[in-house]
């Protein structure tokens, strides 16, 4: 099977061409080509597939194999991926994914992807639909307590479940430590990525996360995304903010008008390689 490596500002994935491939038990196969040390190494598997609803269709596992919703830097990489490799010639394309069809707008140099914005949607903040175990219309700024230490916390969905607290400073914050409290807390049924976010000031903050089925990773998209929405509805930040994050930098604007998250960011080639199944 041949394969290609990719990363959106060290948010790597094994992506596969399955408009020729064919790839029978991709959850097991996550696995054993996420490790690091036995496999390709990375944070999970990405499928390209042809899609009815859209240019293509993105179909994503976590490195302990558990299926994924969507992945912001995964996308990002997607569209780089089918524009250079020549599946679909459009600057502005749509990926279905699981949380529904986004639309990406790419910014082309010579024939080269140089940036990547995608339109996220809109964020979900309804408890329930996140899911999340808390009563209203809105968890924002609600006690949680977690190996016996109480946070504040924001909840937010963008496809998948977020947690968002903000610490003094995510540099000595332990997140290896504490993230998988928050991972396996009963209060999120379906688990949670935890975003541990540093305001900086009005447009600049600062973010680790841990990834549910993955652990600390260098960067997550849709948790850029839920972080940004998270310290505006804190009001903490303004709507268009620059995250920095462990592997780079990513720009989120939450639009006024359309409600909607928009990401823009790198999306970069790493290796191909063939592996045997």
């Amino acid at each position: 099977m041949k394969f290609t490596k990719m990363q959106g500002i060290g948010n790597d994935y094994i992506y596969v061409n399955c408009f020729e491939e064919k790839v029978p038990n991709p959850a097991a196969l996550s696995v054993r080509l996420s490790d690091r040390h036995f496999g390709i190494g990375s944070d999970g598997l990405i499928l390209i597939c042809p899609s009815e609803k859209a240019d293509c269709r993105m179909d994503m596992y976590n490195a302990d194999g558990s299926r994924g919703k969507m992945c912001g830097n995964g996308i990002r990489c997607v569209g780089r991926y089918v524009y250079e490799r020549g599946i679909v010639r459009k600057d502005v394309l749509t990926v279905e994914t699981l949380s529904g069809i986004k639309t990406l707008f790419l910014t082309v140099k010579d024939g080269k992807v140089a940036e990547v914005e995608g339109n996220m949607g809109k964020p979900i903040l309804t408890p329930e639909k996140i899911p999340a175990r808390f009563a209203g219309e809105k968890a924002v700024d609600v006690p949680l307590s977690v190996g016996g230490r109480e946070y504040r916390v924001t909840c937010v969905s963008m496809g998948n479940p977020h947690c968002v607290v903000f610490v003094d400073d995510t540099e000595r914050f332990p997140v290896a430590q504490v993230g998988p409290g928050f991972e396996k807390d009963p209060v999120f049924p379906e688990g949670v990525n935890t975003e541990f976010v540093q305001v900086m000031g009005r447009k600049e903050v600062r973010m680790r996360v841990w990834e549910r089925g993955s652990g600390e990773t260098l960067a997550c998209g849709t948790g850029a995304c839920a972080s940004a929405v998270a310290c505006v509805l804190n009001g903490k930040t303004d709507r268009s903010v620059l995250l920095h994050l462990r592997g780079g930098d990513l720009k989120i604007r939450w639009d006024e008008d359309s409600g909607d998250v928009l990401m823009k960011g790198p999306a970069e080639f790493s290796f191909d390689g063939t592996v045997d199944l």
